[in-house]
């Protein structure tokens, strides 16, 4: 293998490598989304008969 595929390869594993390590940290650090809580909402209803 040549100089320059060399090179080339190691830069393109360097590149791939980085870009899933960031957005590893950012779904990692990213605080959770406050989802509606589908039983306070239904707190009020009756219940259905069964």
């Amino acid at each position: 293998m040549n100089t320059t595929a060399l090179i080339t390869m190691i830069l393109a594993q360097g590149v791939v490598t980085a870009a899933a390590a960031y957005f590893f940290y950012r779904v990692l650090v990213t605080p959770p989304k406050q989802e509606p809580d589908s039983y306070t909402e239904n707190d009020d209803t009756t219940p259905r008969q069964e």
